[in-house]
């Protein structure tokens, strides 16, 4: 029996989730060349070099994207049946085709154990979405969405689950996502070669190639203050435009701080060691966390349409912030450990999510501007 349709944030999750397993998976997208076997010969020969943590990895990792299709199309009014199999093909033939490419790239290995363990997470995703259904827990979801946000809210909700997920990837400054400008100069100043603007250009270019220890600076007390204000109250901002009014923006608030927290917290103990997963929590990041607490609950009195233009405000001051923030080398050593260690399988999706979330936010507050405010 159809379900009736309604707009879910799994979906633009499932298209994000299945990009950033395109990314993963052919990542770094260089030394293309045409491979001296068969290219559907991995399906015979199984590779060898193996450990547990590739085992666990393919498994989990196409998971989530079983679970996110199989919900987008429940949401979008097909049976539990359909919606079950045409997400366990799709997740199974994402699998196969990106096999089939990393037959073309020199750093990769296609492997008939690697679709077998894709195909098994998004077995097991779907699985999960199954068993979630026949429990009547999306129904539930429902009628909690309904109680808790406005009509419309799809981005909004995507938004908010991919916030944290930035935060795993290192970030110079706690909350501090979107710093994508030192990874974009080289590539501008790459571009303008040769133009008129060569010359502005090639101090970028000698800017992103310093080494860390030519290009230390330290960031002063009050920036670093306000990117830790400005990152946690965005969030609750985006909120704040989708949300019900009343004591439930007051618990997204705790909400958002303690997943905050707990993200930055995680991403440390991964770059660092589990010992130093607190070290992040100095006196200034304390600070920070709290100033931007007690402003969020103050800006969640306010209505729909004046939080997203706080939050258009909040989001430009952090971007300009972020990409004035210096690299330390403490810093670029953690992304070095995250790009060439065993985090380049989680490598595209954190890193992606940190550069883009503010960015999107500010076009996703743009647009609820724009749009008639929704009925509840």
């Amino acid at each position: 029996m159809a379900t009736q349709r309604h707009r879910s944030s799994a979906v633009p999750l499932a298209w994000l989730y299945a990009a950033l397993i395109v990314y993963a998976s052919l990542y770094p997208f260089t030394g293309w060349r045409v491979p001296g076997v068969a290219p559907l010969d991995f399906l015979i020969h199984t590779s060898h070099g193996w450990t547990r943590f590739d085992l666990i990895s393919n498994l989990l990792g196409y998971l989530p994207l079983g679970f996110l299709l199989f919900v987008a199309l429940m949401r979008s009014g097909r049976t539990s049946a359909a919606a079950a199999w045409t997400a366990l093909i799709g997740g199974t033939m994402l699998s196969f085709t990106l096999e089939l490419l990393q037959n073309y790239l020199p750093l990769r290995v296609s492997s008939n154990l690697d679709l077998l363990l894709n195909a098994t997470g998004t077995a097991l995703g779907v699985g999960i979405g199954l068993l979630l259904d026949a429990r009547g827990g999306i129904e539930r979801w429902q009628m909690v969405r309904d109680r808790w946000f406005v009509g419309r809210s799809a981005g909004g909700l995507a938004l908010l689950l991919l916030w944290p997920i930035g935060l795993l990837f290192p970030t110079a400054v706690p909350f501090g996502l979107g710093q994508v400008l030192g990874r974009v100069q080289p590539v501008v100043a790459e571009m303008l070669q040769g133009t008129s603007a060569d010359a502005w250009a090639a101090r970028w270019a000698e800017a992103a190639a310093a080494t860390p220890a030519e290009s230390v600076t330290t960031i002063s007390a009050a920036s670093e203050l306000s990117i830790i204000i400005l990152g946690l109250l965005a969030p609750c901002l985006v909120a704040f435009t989708i949300a019900v009014p009343g004591w439930r923006r007051s618990a997204l608030v705790v909400g958002a701080a303690l997943l905050g927290v707990a993200a930055t917290t995680l991403s440390t103990a991964l770059n660092f060691g589990p010992q130093h997963a607190l070290a992040w929590t100095t006196a200034q990041a304390i600070q920070g966390v709290l100033v931007g607490l007690a402003a969020a609950a103050l800006l969640s009195l306010v209505p729909r349409r004046v939080a997203a233009g706080f939050g258009l405000i909040t989001l430009t001051a952090l971007v300009m912030l972020v990409a004035r923030a210096p690299a330390d080398p403490y810093f670029g050593q953690s992304l070095q450990s995250w790009e060439q260690g065993r985090f380049i399988r989680f490598h595209g999706a954190a890193q992606w999510v940190g550069w883009i979330w503010p960015y999107a936010a500010l076009c996703y507050l743009l647009a609820r501007l724009a749009a008639r405010d929704p009925s509840r």
